[in-house]
């Protein structure tokens, strides 16, 4: 076993082996759940995955297929939209 594995970066888990012997094996934690940029409330549709396994994901599991999705939640998306079109509206 190597021994920066052992450290409290990684959590242990316990899983039992064809053997029969329940052994301890240690994984990454997972990173904090994703938040909104404006307000600080968490997204939903996003996955808390460490980032080796959120390359292997489709794209469309990786965020919600809308504007500024996986950046602002769905409520600061609707402001943003009605202030873009304020904008280009005015011009």
């Amino acid at each position: 076993m190597i021994k920066h594995e052992r450290s409290k970066g990684r959590r242990r888990v316990k899983v039992k082996v064809p053997s029969g012997k329940v052994v301890i094996r240690y994984e990454q934690r997972k990173p904090k759940v994703a938040k909104c940029a404006r307000c600080g409330k968490p997204l939903h549709g996003v996955p808390r995955l460490i980032p080796s396994k959120l390359r292997k994901l489709p794209k469309t599991k990786k965020r919600p297929e809308r504007p500024y999705g996986g950046y602002l939640c769905s409520k600061r998306m609707k402001e943003a939209m009605k202030e873009k079109a304020r904008k280009t509206f005015e011009k």
